[in-house]
């Protein structure tokens, strides 16, 4: 009955407010979140306790205190942190964030598609610009109450991007300066070079476009890690490529030692879908997410995974609902899965019921 947009912000303003008490946050965590992997009491001749979990993934060097995690595109700009924590999500990725802020396409620029479980997005990579954000994580970061208490805390990747008005010969510069401020604030970065709606971005993908920007970023990584560890740097991909791209893909991640591929982003396919062709037209423009690309993100993975045997590490995105569409994703070869259109449909309790589908196959 409301704009997409509009309802999301008010949704997440209010989820806000309520959390802004500890006791009320304390709830909505206690109802939310799957419970972690702890020590437990129990018979020490059966081993560990029963119920315990056994969700968290290592990964890239990090702890995920479950595989799910909330897809870049939902918190662009950082603001709701504490919030999504308390839902429960294993790792939030931030952005797409650019080195200057930006106010994005016009509206209405998000539509939903209620018939298809699906959602179509022209959002172009609004957000508040990087030293921004870089400067709401580090004062999240100081707060943080699970890194204060060293328990298992929220994992969070930095999405990053391109400025719209940034030709793509100069696009490798923008994605340096985004990197350089947001190293300290983020635990793992993903390259956005995949989006439908920012013009020509796509166009980076091709492999000599690629290469200049990932090597790029790889060296600017080792400097400022110094004599620490580089940042996990991946790669999100689209479902639109075709067979000798993706293979151009993944023998460049190879070549360049990329920690691993988020696949997929939004897709510019309008097939089979049970909405109208008035109202896809309507629509216009923009990048279908949901339900209708879960087989195609799925058959993604599934490639890589075989072409790669197993050896570049895989974030499943695209499709999520429930929690056998994420043990389809993982069974597929995926480590990590991203929900963002099933998080919209399904509500605040998909971390919850997802993870205790998967639990039960641990």
């Amino acid at each position: 009955m409301f704009p997409a947009e509009g309802v999301h912000h008010f949704s997440m303003e209010m989820l806000k407010w309520a959390c802004k008490p500890g006791i009320l946050r304390r709830l909505v965590s206690w109802c939310s979140r799957p419970e972690e992997d702890e020590e437990k009491p129990g018979d020490p001749a059966k081993g560990p306790a029963q119920g315990t979990g056994g969700l968290s993934r290592e990964l890239f060097g990090l702890t995920f205190r479950n595989p799910v995690g909330l897809g870049a595109g939902f918190d662009k700009n950082a603001l709701y942190l504490r919030e999504l924590d308390a839902l429960g999500f294993g790792s939030v990725e931030i952005g797409t964030v650019t080195p200057l802020p930006q106010a994005g396409n016009d509206l209405p620029r998000l539509f939903r598609l209620p018939e298809d479980q699906a959602l179509i997005n022209r959002m172009g990579f609004n957000n508040d610009g990087a030293d921004r954000i870089a400067d709401r994580l580090k004062k999240w970061r100081e707060r943080d109450p699970a890194r204060r208490r060293g328990g298992k805390a929220l994992i969070i990747g930095g999405n990053i991007g391109k400025n719209k008005a940034t030709p793509n010969e100069e696009a490798w510069k923008d994605y340096e300066i985004c990197l350089r401020k947001l190293f300290g604030q983020v635990d793992y970065f993903t390259v956005n070079v995949s989006s439908p709606n920012t013009p020509g971005l796509r166009e980076l993908q091709e492999k000599d476009a690629l290469r200049r920007i990932l090597t790029n970023l790889q060296a600017v990584n080792r400097e400022l890690a110094g004599a620490g560890k580089p940042k996990p740097l991946l790669l999100k991909i689209s479902p639109d490529l075709t067979r000798p791209q993706i293979d151009d893909v993944i023998g460049l991640a190879q070549e360049i030692r990329l920690d691993g591929l988020v696949v997929s982003n939004t897709t510019i396919g309008r097939e089979q879908l049970l909405s109208s062709e008035a109202r896809l037209g309507a629509i216009g423009a923009g990048g279908l997410s949901g339900a209708p690309l879960k087989e195609r993100s799925t058959s993604l993975v599934r490639y890589i995974y075989g072409r790669t045997k197993g050896s570049l590490p895989l974030i499943a995105s695209g499709g999520i609902f429930t929690g056998e569409d994420a043990k389809e994703k993982i069974n597929a070869g995926a480590t990590l899965v991203q929900v963002w259109t099933g998080f919209i449909y399904e509500g605040p309790l998909i971390t919850l019921r997802i993870c205790r589908e998967l639990d039960k196959n641990v």
